[in-house]
């Protein structure tokens, strides 16, 4: 009598990434069940998802946004500690280019406004070197107003009425002072005229708002009467960037909801970037008669 051999049982089928079908995959998709390496899962509240449904998720779930139309973000104020280091960097810079070439490059003064226009924004990135508290406590009160507004605006609305209150703070310092020769005396450096453009911002959103605005009333009051009291600090700058800020976040703020929300800021937003370049011509045009 002879025995046969038995037949050995067929393997089991080893499951394999849809993405990478060379890569074996035991762990499957909690929302399609398919298997998915590795390099294609993604973390979910149980389990994990494949990086196809995380997609499809994120293109079917309509984005949330703040009333002023920027888009809800939680977390780091990403802008504003972007802005900080920047300014830390130049900072930095200032100290270890030799013959003072940061500021010589970057620094505005009134003279330089028709040739070399870039300088009023990027003055408002370099602090005095002579005076510690200058930038400390220009990033300081950055810190405290970015963590306020950043979220409420969103990264880009927050952003423009930054660069702008900036430029603005040299137009108010190019309109109320002499411009004088490329040798002359005075120089602007510093964020402080951004900075007041967010005392400005902060003013109207909470106005708008329906909000308690005594405090910051008071804040800015004292703001603006340390610069006419303690010298070299530029008041004029603090006063063009209050202003700037103040329009460009009333463009925000006051732009109607609906669909074109973000069209009318963005025009909103570019007539006042128009009405500080016309004031600047002007005042030179003026200067130069």
């Amino acid at each position: 009598m002879s025995y046969g051999v038995p037949a050995a049982e067929p393997s089991a089928e080893v499951p394999v990434c849809p993405r990478h079908p060379d890569r074996p995959a035991y762990v499957r998709c909690q929302r399609c069940g398919r298997p998915a390496c590795p390099d294609c899962q993604r973390a979910a509240a149980v389990g994990f998802q494949c990086v196809d449904c995380v997609n499809e998720t994120k293109r079917t779930t309509p984005n949330v946004r703040t009333v002023y139309g920027g888009a809800v973000t939680a977390g780091r104020p990403t802008v504003t500690y972007v802005i900080i280091g920047l300014c830390a960097l130049a900072y930095v810079l200032q100290w270890i280019v030799p013959n003072d070439g940061i500021y010589q490059q970057l620094a505005y003064a009134p003279a330089l406004t028709a040739v070399e226009p870039w300088r009023m924004l990027t003055s408002a990135f370099l602090h005095s070197q002579g005076f510690l508290l200058h930038i400390v406590l220009n990033m300081y009160t950055l810190w405290i107003f970015g963590r306020i507004l950043e979220p409420l605006l969103g990264h880009a609305r927050f952003l423009a009425i930054y660069l702008l209150s900036a430029v603005g703070g040299s137009v108010g310092f190019l309109l109320l002072t002499p411009v004088y020769p490329l040798n002359g005396p005075v120089g602007l450096v510093g964020a402080s005229g951004a900075i007041f453009g967010l005392f400005g911002a902060l003013l109207v959103v909470q106005r708008q708002r329906g909000g308690e605005v005594r405090q910051l009333l008071v804040l800015i009051a004292i703001n603006g009467v340390i610069g006419f009291m303690v010298p070299q600090i530029a008041w004029q700058a603090h006063l063009g960037g209050l202003v700037t800020g103040a329009l460009s976040a009333a463009v925000i703020a006051y732009a109607p909801r609906g669909p074109r929300q973000a069209l009318v800021q963005a025009v909103g937003l570019a007539v006042v970037l128009l009405l500080v370049i016309v004031v600047s011509v002007v005042r030179m045009a003026g200067a130069s008669a």
